[in-house]
């Protein structure tokens, strides 16, 4: 059987932890900045744990990571 390919959007997206969780980073921060409240783009700032909802999916799209 073939190797699985890696979905190398998704590569550069998501980074696995040493528990096995994704982590990504926030989306709405690049563009329109000052038109956003400061609190909120605190928040935003830094990476985030992908819910346990979705991180099913990316184990298809990341076989290797």
């Amino acid at each position: 059987m073939p190797k699985m390919k890696t979905k190398r959007s998704a590569a550069k997206r998501f980074r696995k932890t040493a528990t096995g969780k994704y982590k990504m980073k926030h989306a709405f921060m690049r563009h329109q900045l000052t038109h956003k409240p400061r609190q909120r783009k605190r928040h935003l700032r830094g990476s985030t744990i992908v819910p346990a909802t979705d991180a099913h999916r990316l184990d298809r799209l990341l076989p290797y990571l």
